[in-house]
């Protein structure tokens, strides 16, 4: 099956094209490398062993997703492309809900028209906001979001939910993340921010290497154990084959009108200063931090309950933050 995979150049994207390829189906990468770098696409081919068919463009584009679709044969879409720093869509709510839902109902207009059905919503942990329980499963009730990019995510999976529920032919999946880390075992691909990166382990290992001062704690007063926010930290390995699980429980289903939605997670949570020590443990470096006031739209704490996942989706995260933190420093080394 020829998939479309928006994003897909990008730190989850490229990992879950490196995923697809080894389940047996084929991916093909529509980004416009505006948070994302084209030497991926020499990367992607050197662990591949072959080049993977992209198009340089933006998703809003919809005459060239009709073209995609058409002489691509393309069967399924996963969804990727999207602004995604917390803190920027506090700054820049506009520019999020354009990026973000804009390019969504542009997606999925050019999907029911061209008749491709098998959808996999790249969603997020912030549609729950600060939730009154954790851990949280699917049922835990959505509550507002903490920031414009948690908005976006929240209103994305109304637009799917509502399309489905529309008549429209469409199977579709949304894949809440909580917090993607780590790199490839190869260390050819990781993530590779833009400028100041918005994300903890990427500054971290930024700092780690001597390219930043100082790693900034954004508050160490929270009600948690040591007084920093608790967070579920998932190697993006383990992330990028949930979307392969999503894809083939899209295909086994017999009616057009399908819609569900995943946490992916590990189920554990860990705070910031956890993560740090962590790092320094497994990797033997010391790490420069100092705390900073709170950050506006970061929650105290998050993390999953995966049972859905595990049950109905047949995935769950295999491995540890040790691996994740060791894979990402070896891929910073690269850098």
């Amino acid at each position: 099956m020829n998939i479309l995979v928006t994003g897909g150049a990008g730190f989850i994207g490229s990992h879950t094209v490196v995923e697809l390829i080894g389940a047996g189906f084929e991916p093909i990468i529509l980004d416009d490398f505006s948070n994302s770098d084209k030497s991926v696409l020499q990367r992607l081919e050197t662990i591949l062993g072959r080049p993977v068919k992209h198009y340089a463009a933006d998703c809003n584009d919809a005459a060239l997703l009709t073209r995609i679709f058409k002489e691509e044969a393309i069967q399924g879409v996963i969804h990727f492309a999207a602004s995604k720093a917390v803190g920027e869509s506090v700054e820049k709510p506009l520019l999020y809900y354009r990026n973000n839902i804009s390019s969504l109902v542009t997606l999925l207009e050019a999907m029911t028209a061209n008749g491709v059905s098998n959808f996999v919503f790249s969603s997020s942990c912030t549609v729950y906001g600060q939730p009154e329980q954790i851990p949280v499963t699917e049922d835990t009730p959505v509550q507002p979001a903490a920031s414009p990019y948690g908005n976006t995510k929240q209103v994305g999976e109304e637009i799917i939910r509502d399309t489905v529920a529309s008549g429209a032919p469409l199977k579709a999946l949304a894949l809440r993340y909580f917090n993607p880390i780590g790199a490839h075992h190869t260390a050819l691909i990781g993530e590779l921010p833009r400028g100041v990166p918005a994300n903890l382990v990427p500054y971290l290992t930024q700092t780690a290497a001597g390219l930043r001062e100082k790693l900034m704690v954004f508050g160490n007063d929270y009600d948690t154990v040591d007084g920093t926010c608790i967070r579920d930290f998932i190697h993006v390995v383990d992330l990028a084959k949930a979307h392969v699980k999503a894809l083939e429980l899209l295909i086994k289903q017999d009616t057009h009108n399908y819609y569900d939605y995943f946490n992916i997670g590990t189920g554990r949570g860990t705070t910031v200063l956890e993560l740090i020590h962590t790092f320094e443990r497994v990797n033997q470096v010391k790490l420069n931090y100092a705390f900073a006031p709170r950050r506006a739209g970061d929650i105290v704490a998050i993390y999953a309950d995966v049972s859905k996942s595990v049950e109905k989706l047949n995935w769950k995260a295999e491995k540890t933050l040790d691996e994740a933190l060791a894979d990402a420093w070896r891929w910073q080394q690269t850098l």
